[in-house]
């Protein structure tokens, strides 16, 4: 595995480094090479080759290339690639999670939020065989598993996602529609949108009547009028063909 950093204050760019060293000591059993850049163009230029790295520890505001500049080709090359970006700003905040970076941490750096990072990098590079759904959050982007999800309530514009084992995830507030946050979701044949603030797992189901559904939690979940006749099809249809 190789761990990419990039930020032209050669300070930081060492102090990464040797944080990233330290973690290594720690967990003998993650082996990784670490390939450090000060100069942001060279970096973006290897990226356009196709020359990639697993995960990137990436400064945002850089001479020549940003930050988001080079987040912005390694989607265009590869949307595996972990991004984990560093700054002393806040301002690009939303940029970063357009590009679906999981962690936006501030200087000055921090050890524990450089471990923590590298852990939750790790972790989501080991979920990545199961499909999961990723959930802006104020921490970071959260995959969670599809398996995992009981409801999504759209709650004052922010999702709330309420999983089987009680845990609820709530996310920053969306700028986009409620259906198209859940769009990927809608896709699979266990999800289905019930009313306009709720997204169901039809898996959990434990009750289901014209006007609501009861989910294994106990939450009672209303059914608009104008999905009432879909809803029961579909949740037949899911039953019949998966059980």
């Amino acid at each position: 595995m190789k761990i990419v950093i990039c930020d032209d204050s050669i300070e930081d760019l060492l102090k990464i480094e040797k944080i990233l060293l330290k973690y290594k000591k720690f967990y003998p059993n993650i082996d990784f090479e670490i390939e450090k850049f000060s100069n942001a163009p060279q970096l973006y230029n290897n990226i356009q080759k196709n020359e990639l790295a697993d995960i990137y520890f990436l400064d945002i505001i850089m001479a020549g290339k940003d930050g988001i500049d080079i987040g912005s080709q390694i989607r265009r090359n590869n949307s595996d690639n972990i991004i984990i970006y560093t700054t002393y700003s806040s301002d690009y905040a939303l940029e970063a999670y357009d590009l679906h970076a999981i962690r936006y941490i501030l200087k000055p750096l921090n050890e524990n939020r450089i471990f923590e990072a590298l852990n939750y990098a790790l972790s989501y590079k080991n979920a990545e065989k199961e499909a999961s759904y990723l959930i802006k959050t104020k921490d970071g982007l959260v995959p969670v598993h599809y398996s995992q999800i009981e409801y999504i309530e759209n709650s004052s514009r922010m999702l709330e996602a309420h999983l089987t084992n009680g845990r609820i995830i709530k996310s920053i507030f969306i700028r986009k529609s409620f259906e198209e946050e859940i769009s990927e979701l809608i896709e699979e044949p266990q999800f289905i949108q019930v009313h306009k603030s709720f997204l169901i797992n039809l898996k959990y189901i434990k009750k289901l009547s014209k006007n609501y559904v009861i989910m294994e939690s106990g939450k009672n979940i209303p059914v608009s009028q104008k999905r009432a006749t879909v809803v029961k099809k579909e949740y037949l249809s899911f039953f019949s063909e998966y059980y």
